[in-house]
């Protein structure tokens, strides 16, 4: 990306928010769109980016409108365009309504889709810093990430590193949906624990509920229980617990919900948005997929946990050309290790017990 780049050089704020459970960009781009272009031109800036893109979720309609509307009221203040504000840089910036599908977030099949391609991941090395967009130096950042920009700029590093309550700097858009009392969004120190996230601010499980367990990043974390409720809700404590930050929006589980269902579910969402590029992908979550809707409808068999162990392997890190088969692996692995019974009763009952 240095001053001998190929031109022109691109920046692109990733806003194909299709992570189950997790809305957290639409909240930014909704209430406040113009903190987002502000980011996207300060790292275009950054980069001396000639073109800037906001690839957006095609759902998120209103999103689309105040993005578009914000987008003419840059360029009519002079903040987007040739020589901006007469300081001899200048960038154009351009909002992509995506065609849908959970493979366009990847980063690299994003910059497929927006070359007008099928959203299938690409093989790196070459990076897209080195050969993004069509083949030209390419930087790929989440719209909250970029939303911080504007902010650490203004106050500081230091100021960003302050807010947070760990190593782990600033604050972070926390999640809950689920049979909580307030599902909602919530901006808080970095670092805010488990229990202070379900029992405060979501106002903890609904009358007559308990709770179970919860994926802490959108569906494609492993889930944690009870025992990690004190642990900081930051990308190297959520880690060491075994798990992953992901997006920070919790989905929960509570006692009168199947895990089983629910996980069933979730593989039911991978196998259905995977693009087929590799092997263990299409074929392991499609197989995943037939084995878990055998167990809900009653049909289990002896050795189905041991395949689906099995598979959750087949599918991990290093086997596959993205994240999507991996990060499908982390509900199922984790759901077999803390609610093995539930998996169990299936097989042995021939049914789901939480059926009615």
């Amino acid at each position: 990306m240095g001053p001998d780049a190929p031109r022109p050089k691109y920046v692109i704020a990733n806003a194909d928010e299709m992570e189950p459970g997790t809305f957290k960009d639409r909240f930014l781009m909704e209430g406040n769109p113009h903190q987002l272009i502000e980011g996207l031109i300060l790292a275009g800036y950054a980069n001396q980016s000639d073109v800037a893109y906001i690839f957006i979720r095609g759902e998120y309609k209103l999103s689309q409108e105040r993005l578009a509307r914000a987008l003419a009221e840059a360029y009519s203040a002079g903040y987007l365009g040739k020589n901006i504000l007469s300081s001899g840089y200048g960038l154009e910036m351009y909002l992509h309504v995506s065609a849908g599908r959970y493979m366009c977030g990847e980063e690299t099949g994003l910059l497929n889709a927006l070359e007008g391609k099928r959203a299938n991941p690409r093989a790196k090395p070459p990076f897209p810093q080195v050969s993004g967009l069509w083949g030209k130096p390419t930087i790929v950042n989440n719209v909250e990430t970029l939303a911080n920009v504007p902010h650490i700029v203004d106050k500081g590093a230091a100021w960003f590193q302050g807010l947070s309550r760990t190593k782990d700097a600033g604050t972070k858009l926390y999640g809950a949906s689920g049979k909580v009392k307030r599902p909602g969004l919530w901006e808080l120190p970095m670092g805010t624990t488990m229990r202070e996230l379900l029992e405060e601010h979501a106002g903890g499980m609904r009358d007559g509920l308990r709770f179970r367990g919860l994926l802490p990043g959108g569906a494609s974390t492993d889930f944690l229980v009870e025992r990690h409720f004190d642990v900081p809700m930051d990308f190297t404590e959520v880690e060491k617990a075994g798990s992953r930050l992901g997006t920070g929006t919790m989905v929960i589980l509570d006692d009168r919900t199947c895990p089983v269902g629910m996980t069933s579910n979730l593989i039911h969402f991978f196998a259905q948005e995977s693009c087929g590029w590799c092997t263990p992908c299409w074929s392991g979550l499609n197989w995943a997929e037939r084995i878990l809707k055998a167990m809900e409808d009653g049909a289990g068999k002896p050795g189905d946990l041991e395949k689906l162990e099995f598979q959750t392997k087949f599918w991990g890190t290093g086997h596959t050309f993205c994240a999507l088969a991996p990060g499908a692996a982390e509900p199922l692995e984790s759901a077999l290790k803390y609610f093995r019974e539930d998996f169990e009763r299936h097989i042995r009952e021939q049914r789901c017990s939480f059926q009615k």
